[in-house]
């Protein structure tokens, strides 16, 4: 629902997935999202295979997980969306919806991490500070909890599973 032009939930916003179709994520209404900044080259790229992990355990039960690749930090992630979708798929068995490369920061962040931002805020700053910030949404569409890049995905299953019971 949009009031007065201005998106209140996450699912009033749209994205360009990474095979370069616009996809509204209002088609995920209803469901919990995990969003994640992602990089395939950054120390904590292995956590793909954890966040494929928790989509596996967790998809049949209204459970997505939303990976945005990001090359705001240290060029991390400098390939294109070919390049980066191959390499999640190749290396981790990523199956999950991915986005095309996106700005989260900054005067160009997409609106919707301008959005998660502002709906949970890091332990010093709003902004994100590096990549495999991890964005919890409820079926609601609401912000109910922002991790740490250090946060291993299966170390938030009761987060998720709480979201799922709702």
């Amino acid at each position: 629902m949009v009031k007065e032009g201005v998106p209140i939930s996450v699912y009033d916003f749209s994205a360009m997935t990474i095979l370069g179709e616009l996809k509204s994520l209002g088609e995920y209404e209803g469901n919990v999202l995990l969003i994640v900044n992602t990089a395939s080259e950054c120390g904590f790229t292995p956590q793909l295979d954890g966040l494929q992990k928790l989509y596996d355990q967790y998809k049949d039960q209204g459970f997505k997980v939303l990976g945005f690749p990001c090359n705001q930090f240290h060029s991390q992630d400098p390939g294109t969306d070919a390049e980066i979708s191959n390499f999640c798929q190749r290396h981790y068995g990523v199956t999950f919806p991915m986005f095309s490369k996106i700005d989260v920061k900054g005067e160009n962040a997409h609106p919707l991490f301008v959005h998660l931002t502002n709906q949970a805020t890091g332990m010093v700053t709003k902004q994100i500070k590096w990549n495999f910030t991890k964005f919890l949404v409820g079926k609601d569409g609401e912000v109910i909890g922002r991790f740490a890049p250090q946060t291993k995905p299966e170390s938030i299953t009761s987060e998720i599973e709480n979201a799922l019971s709702k």
